[in-house]
Formats: structure tokens, sequence, C-alpha cells
């Protein structure tokens, strides 16, 4: 059973949406990386049969915070589905080769 009883001791907050922000940017590609303490994702929009893409947004997370996102994402995903159907992924961009316009790393 679940206790529908707020904390009296719980903060509110109250959060602005700029119309300028609540437009959105397309993204059909995130780039994920990870450093010892954030998580960085990059938010690109691809066209297909342009050879240069850009980053349209980059989000800065704590790693206890790109967890939090990732269990939110995942109930998020999981209600979409049971409300419209499973997701089938395609593979748009099969092993499309990435540049950033740096130095090419060695693993």
């Amino acid at each position: 059973m679940q206790n529908d009883k707020k904390n009296p001791n719980e903060q509110q907050i109250n959060i602005e949406l700029s119309e300028e922000i609540a437009e959105g940017i397309y993204s059909n590609l995130a780039i994920i990386g990870h450093f010892n303490q954030e998580f960085i994702i990059d938010f690109v929009k691809v066209v297909p049969g342009l050879p240069k893409a850009k980053v349209k947004s980059r989000i800065i997370l704590t790693p206890q915070h790109a967890k939090r996102l990732l269990r939110a994402m995942a109930e998020n995903v999981k209600k979409y589905e049971e409300m419209h159907g499973e997701i089938i992924e395609h593979e748009i961009y099969p092993n499309m080769p990435m540049n950033f316009g740096g130095p090419t790393g060695l693993a």
C-alpha cells in the first residue's frame, strides 16, 4: 500500500519552462561519454546524405543523476510500450564513422 501523505519537511521546487526551451531541439543521435565525476550526453541531428552533423545540445550530469535518468527513461519506455506497443529499433546509420573534428584516439 502506498502512503499518499506528503512529508511536511519535503521542499517543493517550482520549475519554469521558457517558450524557447519548450520548443525543444530535434535529435536523432545521442553520444554518451563519461569521466570520473560526470557523464556527458551530446544530442546530434544527423541528416542523411550530408557529411556533417552538428551537436545541437550537450548535457552534463553527475553519475548519480545519470543513474536516475537511466531509471526514469527505462520506466517511461516501458509505459510507452504498454500503451503503444513495442518500439522497434531500426539501423538507420549502420557503421557510420564518427569524426568530431579533433585528433583521433587510439584504443
